[in-house]
């Protein structure tokens, strides 16, 4: 029997602060447990059943910053692929990567769980932390962003069907 393969569907919020007082910009990044370590990435995560990838990135934004995430545009959407080295695990991911902004710390607010905390780093400062990225899309999405790449919201299109909860899944 044929399996169909079938990537995990993932959104990333790609925040840069560009108003700096020192002029420098920076990127939002949570340092979280893995498997494989302490790593860094961009708040990202798997998308949920009955949400489109928009809803999806709003909300891992604030789950994993405590922040309010408020897109205003799509960077890209990215294709990698991961083989686990404890495991052998072989993974496809499929990343919806936006760019926005986001609020001020929600006071009190408890991080997703493996979420150690944020932090806002340079460009050059995620380069040399190559060794530490969850992935190549890490960097990848923040370079692309600062690049100035954007495409417009209305890119993805979510049919209504998505969204209902009458329908067995």
């Amino acid at each position: 029997m044929n399996a169909r393969w079938s990537p995990s569907v993932t959104v990333a919020a790609i925040v840069c602060d560009r108003g700096a007082a020192d002029g420098v910009a920076r990127w939002l990044l949570v340092e979280e447990h893995t498997p494989e370590g302490l790593k860094l990435n961009n708040p990202a995560g798997h998308l949920d059943a009955a949400e489109g990838p928009l809803q999806g990135v709003v909300r891992e934004a604030l789950e994993e910053t405590g922040r309010v995430f408020t897109p205003e545009a799509l960077l890209g959407v990215y294709l990698s692929r991961f083989v686990r080295p404890a495991t052998g695990e072989d993974v496809t991911y499929l990343r919806f990567a936006y760019t926005g902004t986001v609020g001020e710390p929600i006071e009190g607010w408890a991080l997703d769980d493996g979420i150690v905390r944020t932090l806002w780093l340079t460009l050059p400062e995620v380069r040399a932390a190559q060794g530490r990225l969850r992935s190549p899309l890490v960097l990848r999405c923040i370079e692309d962003d600062a690049a100035g790449v954007r495409h417009p919201l209305g890119l993805v299109q979510v049919d209504g069907s998505v969204m209902r909860p009458d329908i067995k899944r």
